[in-house]
């Protein structure tokens, strides 16, 4: 069989699809929840599992999808049926039908709603569009036959337009039978407030940095150099780790950290060569990722300047040019303002195609202005 090569919206660079990743790690505590309203009876018809990008959210839906389709017909679990026997985890062996299935994306009874590819423009659709949501009415035809349990993954539920989100809003105001919904979402703020009354909530929380050594070792990504500077950055996301080292995401903020360190009165040469490594075609990923870290550098300032506590180090000089630039709560809360007016200048550069050395640079530079201001030289 030839492998299918068509890019998934919901699969990380460089990461294994959430479907191939057998283990979660992490996310005891929202496993445990699934598997009591399981053994209890309690089964929702709709589960909202929210967190940070990057710490397992898509697998975790995955692996709820994969144990309930890979229950017996008689079993079960519904809002208002008999408890099913109890079971002690969501494993499922591998070498399950179901589980084969999955993997190979050939599952009948398992509908995925994820943002579509095109093939002439060789780009994902910026939203997941009505005409996707839509599908879920063939899918619901075509899949009652088959009986058992039905599951639809909506990855991520935050990239639905409206008129996605109202389609699938009617869905879960009636929702078929035996069919159990799983929306991720990275800002469950976004969504419908009807949608997400209507979900259980599932809280999936930041790797611990143990855990997120071990899932980049299963993932088959060599130990970083510096774990501890790729757990601060990454936050605890194993997708954000992936990210950093796919991108060498170290080096680029160490680079930042550098060029700031002589703020205020940067090299305005060097700024302009670090906003230039974001321009031009193929650049996306690495102008993503220095606007992210631009974005967290902020945030890390103002978090010392409000809690006083500093932050392990990311980047060789970062602690002492932290200290300096915020070491007070007055500080922070400067900070943290710029840190929201450049993130909506960033969101909005990038929805008018502003060019992305000119955005990086005018973030550096509004860095090097507020400095200016702060800190007595």
């Amino acid at each position: 069989m030839t492998e299918d090569t068509t890019p998934e919206a919901d699969r990380a660079p460089g990461a294994p699809h959430p479907r191939q990743t057998q283990t979660l790690l992490g996310q005891e505590e929202a496993e445990a929840a699934f598997l009591d309203a399981w053994n209890g009876g309690r089964m929702h018809h709709a589960w909202l599992i929210s967190g940070p990008r990057g710490i397992g959210k898509a697998t975790l839906a995955w692996r709820l999808a994969r144990f309930l389709l890979a229950q017996p017909e008689e079993a079960g679990g519904g809002l208002f049926g008999e408890a099913p026997g109890a079971a002690e985890t969501l494993d499922v062996a591998p070498d399950h039908p179901v589980a084969r299935r999955m993997l190979a994306n050939s599952e009948p009874r398992l509908f995925l709603l994820r943002r579509a590819y095109d093939e002439k423009t060789q780009k994902f659709a910026a939203d997941i569009r009505v005409d996707d949501a839509r599908r879920l009415k063939s899918f619901f035809s075509l899949s009652a036959a088959d009986g058992g349990q039905r599951a639809v993954i909506v990855d991520a539920a935050d990239e639905m337009n409206v008129s996605a989100a109202n389609a699938l809003l009617k869905v879960l105001e009636e929702p078929p039978a035996n069919t159990t919904l799983f929306l991720i979402s990275h800002q469950p703020s976004r969504l419908l407030p009807t949608i997400r009354s209507r979900c259980r909530a599932l809280r999936c929380r930041p790797l611990s940095p143990g855990d997120m050594a071990t899932a980049l070792a299963a993932a088959g990504v060599e130990p970083p150099a510096n774990p501890t500077a790729i757990a601060q950055l990454a936050g605890g996301s194993v997708g954000g780790a992936l990210r950093l080292i796919t991108l060498e995401g170290l080096t680029l903020y160490g680079d930042l950290i550098g060029l700031l360190s002589k703020a205020p009165g940067i090299d305005r040469t060097a700024a302009i060569a670090l906003a230039e490594r974001a321009a031009g075609r193929g650049k996306e990923e690495t102008y993503a990722q220095l606007v992210d870290l631009l974005d967290l550098f902020l945030a890390r300032a103002a978090r010392l300047g409000a809690t006083g506590s500093a932050p392990p180090e990311a980047a060789p000089g970062e602690a002492a040019l932290l200290a300096r630039l915020s070491p007070t709560p007055a500080m922070a809360c400067v900070w943290a303002e710029l840190q929201q007016n450049l993130g909506a200048r960033a969101r909005q550069g990038r929805a008018v195609n502003l060019d992305p050395s000119a955005l990086i640079l005018d973030m550096v530079l509004r860095i090097d202005e507020t400095a200016g201001k702060l800190v007595s030289v």
